[in-house]
């Protein structure tokens, strides 16, 4: 057991390399350009038969995705650590719901998720390969060695894939404007060392997109009588509205204004479809309660990704759309 601590604890020391957000590419001198995967950042250890796969978080992934650690254990070599993400597609996309629903505590429901929607492990970096260390070695120097590894050991159509590179920053801005299983665009420099969870030498630029919301309630912040968030709905082909996520960055001058106007539209019908949660362990009655309103306002709002026909994280206010009736605001904006 002691051994075992050890080997977690030197581990460890390979953090991901986290990248900072910016709004626009780098230009190409000295930078290299990826895309951003939409799954689970990975780093996998492979020594001997062992094979470990490590979230961003220091959690053990390797339960949960049973067919990589055989893809990686399959490989010829003795020792290796690897550092990418674990993506499942769904054509030529990636299907996050699908990531999520390994995170599952019954080992043969995993096993038949595995067989019937095997995840792919997208290697964009070699931190180590044959008890050799490159973490200290430049970028440019790393993928050189990983590209060679990759063509020598990757099997040819299997789960582990070769993210691919560039330098061209009009190709990279090309993989912006352009979805696939992509996410964004990441820009790491060419002379730097592997940092552990270091923001210095990467940058990451997401994809954006926008929709038009039916405010259809709001919730209070956790003190005063001030608003907190805009709770924000697209309407189904059944014409019910559905709850989609919120926008909470509303501007402290603006809040007292904005209150009067939504207290003005407290009522129903509010979400005809599916609504808002409740109160859980985690949150208190004060936190979640939620008021209803009639569907009079349209808010343009920005937001990265879409998990499951809902916002997986907050949006950003972009502009009231007085122009727009409620009832043009569609679930199809997320599916386009």
């Amino acid at each position: 057991m002691r051994a075992r601590v050890r080997e977690d604890a030197r581990l460890k020391r390979f953090e991901p390399a986290e990248a900072r957000s910016v709004d626009e590419l780098p230009p190409a001198n000295g930078w290299q350009y990826e895309p951003k995967w939409d799954g689970f950042r990975c780093i996998a250890v492979k020594r001997g038969s062992s094979v470990q796969l490590w979230s961003k978080s220091d959690k053990p992934l390797d339960r949960y995705f049973p067919e990589v650690v055989a893809a990686v254990r399959a490989l010829a070599v003795d020792s290796c650590v690897l550092d990418g993400e674990l993506v499942i597609r769904a054509g030529n996309r990636s299907d996050f719901d699908e990531l999520l629903q390994r995170i599952h505590p019954a080992q043969s429901r995993v096993r038949m998720l595995a067989q019937s929607h095997p995840a792919h492990f997208i290697v964009f970096d070699m931190l180590a390969d044959a008890g050799v260390a490159l973490d200290s070695r430049p970028l440019a120097e790393r993928r050189a060695h990983l590209e060679a590894f990759a063509k020598k050991r990757f099997p040819r159509r299997g789960l582990l894939e070769l993210s691919p590179v560039t330098r061209s920053r009009s190709v990279a801005a090309r993989w912006l404007r352009t979805h696939g299983a992509r996410d964004g665009v990441v820009a790491k420099l060419l002379d730097q060392p592997y940092r552990s969870g270091s923001r210095d030498a990467m940058v990451k630029v997401k994809r954006k997109r926008t929709a038009d919301c039916v405010v259809g309630g709001f919730r209070y912040a956790s003190k005063g009588k001030l608003v907190g968030s805009l709770l924000l709905g697209l309407y189904d082909r059944e014409g019910l509205l559905d709850h989609v996520g919120f926008m909470s960055g509303i501007r402290d001058d603006e809040r007292a204004a904005l209150t009067k106007r939504l207290e003005a539209l407290k009522g129903p019908p509010g979400f005809t479809g599916t609504k808002p949660g409740g109160p859980s362990r985690w949150s208190t009655e004060r936190s979640e309660a939620w008021e209803p309103l009639r569907t009079r306002l349209v808010v343009e709002v920005e937001f990265d990704h879409v998990t499951g026909d809902r916002f997986r994280h907050g949006t950003r206010f972009v502009r009231w759309r007085p122009d727009k009736k409620p009832a043009k605001c569609t679930m199809d904006q997320l599916r386009a």
